[in-house]
């Protein structure tokens, strides 16, 4: 207990860092907001430019593809604002032997490293995905219940956990190969398929992006949860869950044996 509430403390000094930080260049805080807010209602034109020649995309109806893509904001902004940041920054702490005063902390180095910084504007825009996702709603006339609401937020951690952990994975390979930013930013665009219904990939591409690279199944499944209560709920979250239990291990394994095999930049 009092180990958690030591973490707890760390965690609300770095929030409080990270809004100071971000209040001393308010402009660069309020365009980067600007920036990704018209960055998914591009998507959402798109979305309805399509529809206009379009009934469906696989079964999936205009207002339930509207409500993906405001699933896939609310779990892609929270993963920036938490996490995006500090795991793109690994690199570059692994090269410079910055990582070599996180070692020396009296916490976990994984969590150091990951809890500097904070995107305190990705915030915002998880508002403006749940605001996407409640309009949804409203236009499928659906009416999800308090259980229904549950499992998604479940759905959404997991989504953010699968997130995190196949993007910090690829960050500790800076430990053998020093730049992994090409890694990175290549799985940051990947995980973009995500606001895409999984209807519309077949074969061994749809098999790969559920099981291999589960980017898939992030956002769809919570989706599915909210209005699509009767499609195996269970099945596709026990699915998810797994997935996240899974590469969250993996990844934690993975770190600790490179932490064993670091030698400090600056020895």
């Amino acid at each position: 207990m009092n180990t958690l509430r030591r973490y707890a403390g760390i965690y609300r000094i770095m929030w409080r860092n990270s809004l100071i930080r971000e209040m001393n260049f308010k402009a660069n805080f309020l365009l980067w907001m600007l920036v990704e807010m018209l960055w998914f209602f591009g998507q959402i034109v798109f979305i309805n430019v399509l529809f206009g020649y379009v009934n469906t995309i696989g079964d999936w109806t205009k207002w339930e593809v509207v409500l993906l893509i405001g699933t896939h904001q609310i779990i892609g902004q929270i993963f920036q604002a938490f996490f995006y940041v500090n795991v793109a920054n690994l690199p570059e702490l692994i090269r410079t032997g910055k990582l070599d005063l996180m070692l020396l902390q009296p916490v976990d180095t994984q969590f150091a490293a990951c809890t500097r910084q904070f995107g305190l504007d990705n915030i915002v825009n998880v508002i403006v995905g749940i605001a996407i996702v409640s309009f949804s709603l409203v236009q499928l006339k659906v009416a999800p219940s308090c259980a229904q609401v549950a499992l998604y937020l479940v759905a959404v951690g997991c989504g953010v956990a699968i997130h995190y952990s196949i993007m910090f994975g690829l960050a500790t390979m800076s430990f053998w190969i020093v730049r992994a930013q090409g890694l990175i930013h290549g799985y940051y665009n990947l995980f973009n398929i995500a606001r895409y219904p999984r209807a519309v990939f077949s074969g061994v591409f749809r098999w790969i992006f559920s099981w291999i690279i589960p980017v898939l199944v992030v956002a769809n499944v919570p989706a599915e949860l909210l209005v699509r209560p009767f499609s195996q709920p269970w099945g596709a979250l026990a699915h998810l869950a797994a997935a996240a239990l899974l590469v969250l291990g993996m990844v934690r394994v993975f770190w600790l044996f490179a932490l064993r095999r670091y030698a400090s930049a600056s020895s």
